[in-house]
C-alpha cells in the first residue's frame, strides 16, 4: 500500500465553523449512538441559541464533543443539521470515506489517542480542541480499501439492526399478550372462573425480614442497591459490607423467590425476582420486598408488575412529586387481578417462555456486537491484509 508517511489527522480533516441555517434539525452527539436528533433524547434539550448561533453540519461531516470524545462521543451526520457551537465539526479534506473514519475513530486505539491528546486538570475537564486533534498521527489507507472496510462492517451493522428489531418485536408481542392474559381476554380452555380483585397485602408479605439494631457489627453480607437492579435483572457484581459500616438503607433481607419492587422512581420498573444465588442478600430499603403467600405464584406477580394496570396505579401515586417514590403502604394498597393458582402457573409459564426468547435474542445482539468490535480492531489496524490490504495506524 502507498501511504502518506508521517501524516496526521489535520491532513485529512479541517474544522468547519459554518453558521447554522434556519429550518435545519437540531442534532446532538451522544456517547453510544453517534449523532441523533435532539428531540430523540430523554433529557431536557431546550436552547436559547438562534439557529445561526449553532454550527452547520452537512451530511457526511463528523462532529465530536470536545469534553467526551475520549469516551466515544462522536458521530457522522446522516443528513444536514445544526449542532451546539461547543462541538467540533470535521469536514473531510481528501480521499476520506467518512463512514470509514467513523468506524476508525471508534477503535480502542483511537479512543486512547483522543484521551492522550486531550488537556485538562481532571477527567471531567479534559477537552480535545481541534488544534490538538489535528496533530494525532494516523495513516489512512487508499479510498478503495476504506470502502471495502465500510462494506464489510456495514453488513454487521445490518445484522445487528435486524436482531435488535427482533428483540423489540418480541417485547411488543409479550406486552400485547400480557394485556390479554391479565385482562382475561385470552384464557386457557380449561379455565373459565372470574379473576379475583385483590390488594398486594392480600397475596403478598411485604418487607417481612429486616436487619435490626441487635445485628452483630461483624455480620457480613452482599448488598443489593437500587443501581444493582434493572428491569428483570440483579447485578452479579454487588458490594460486600459489614453491618457496622454498611449504608443505612441496607436492611431488607431477601430469600429466593422474593420479588424486588423499587419504590424510588418506580416508573423505571426496577423489578426483579430473587434467585437462589441471591439467597440471604440484603437489599436497600428503596425496595419493597414482596414474598408470595401460600397459593400465589410468584412469577405471575412478577410479570404483573410490568402490566399497564400496575403502571397506571404507580403513575397516579407519584404524579406531582419532586422525588418520585412510593412507600410501603402504597405498595400494600396496589390492586391486582388473580385467577386460580393453577391458571396463574400457566400464565407465568407462557410469559417466562417469552422472556427466554427475548433473553436469547439479546444475547445474539451482544454476540454480534462483540464480533463486530473484534473485526473492527483487525480491519482497522491492518490485521486482515488478505481482505482489505495493509491498513495502518501510525
Amino acid at each position: 500500500m502507498v501511504s502518506d508517511k508521517g501524516s496526521c489527522l489535520g491532513d485529512y480533516f479541517s474544522s468547519s465553523r459554518d453558521k447554522g441555517e434556519i429550518g435545519l434539525p437540531l442534532l446532538s452527539v451522544t456517547l453510544h449512538d453517534g449523532i441523533v436528533g435532539r428531540d430523540k433524547l430523554d433529557r431536557r434539550t431546550e436552547t436559547n441559541l438562534a439557529p445561526e448561533d449553532h454550527l452547520l453540519v452537512r451530511e457526511g461531516d463528523i462532529a465530536y464533543n470536545m469534553m467526551r470524545v475520549w469516551q466515544g462521543a462522536l458521530g457522522r451526520a446522516q443528513f444536514d443539521g445544526i449542532v451546539s457551537p461547543a462541538y467540533i465539526v470535521l469536514r473531510a479534506k481528501k480521499n476520506v470515506d467518512t463512514k470509514y473514519a467513523e468506524y476508525f475513530f471508534n477503535t480502542s486505539k483511537m479512543i486512547y489517542l483522543f484521551w492522550a491528546y486531550s488537556y485538562g486538570i481532571t477527567s471531567d475537564r479534559l477537552r480535545l480542541y481541534f488544534n490538538d486533534f489535528k496533530r494525532i498521527p494516523v495513516i489512512f489507507p487508499p479510498l478503495a480499501e476504506q470502502r471495502k472496510v465500510v462494506k464489510i462492517l456495514s453488513s454487521w451493522d445490518k445484522a445487528i439492526c435486524v436482531a435488535e428489531k427482533l428483540v423489540d418485536n418480541s417485547a411488543q408481542q409479550k406486552k400485547s399478550l400480557m394485556q390479554k392474559l391479565f385482562g382475561g381476554d385470552k384464557r386457557f380452555p380449561e379455565y373459565d372462573g372470574k379473576f379475583k380483585r385483590c390488594h398486594f397485602s392480600d397475596v403478598l408479605e411485604i418487607d417481612s425480614e429486616s436487619l435490626g439494631s441487635k445485628t452483630s457489627a461483624e455480620f457480613k453480607f452482599k448488598y443489593i442497591s437500587l443501581s444493582d437492579v434493572d428491569a428483570g435483572n440483579i447485578s452479579d457484581d454487588v458490594e460486600v459490607h459489614l453491618f457496622a459500616s454498611s449504608p443505612s438503607r441496607a436492611r431488607r433481607i431477601v430469600r429466593a423467590g422474593d420479588i424486588l419492587l423499587a419504590t424510588v422512581r418506580p416508573n423505571l420498573q426496577g423489578f426483579a425476582v430473587v434467585k437462589k444465588e441471591h439467597e440471604g442478600f440484603v437489599a436497600s430499603t428503596g425496595f419493597a420486598v414482596l414474598r408470595p403467600r401460600s397459593g400465589v405464584c410468584g412469577d405471575y406477580i412478577y410479570h404483573y408488575l410490568f402490566s399497564a394496570h400496575i403502571a397506571g396505579q404507580i403513575n397516579y401515586l407519584v404524579v406531582g412529586t419532586n422525588y418520585p417514590a412510593i412507600n410501603s403502604s402504597d405498595v400494600a394498597g396496589l390492586s391486582i387481578y388473580c385467577p386460580e393458582y393453577e391458571e396463574q402457573l400457566k400464565i407465568a409459564a407462557v410469559l417466562n417462555a417469552c422472556d427466554a426468547v427475548i433473553v436469547s435474542l439479546k444475547e445474539k445482539v451482544e454476540l454480534l456486537r462483540q464480533e463486530k468490535k473484534a473485526l473492527m480492531q483487525r480491519l482497522l489496524n491492518g490485521k486482515c491484509p488478505n481482505v482489505v490490504g495493509d491498513i495502518n495506524v501510525a
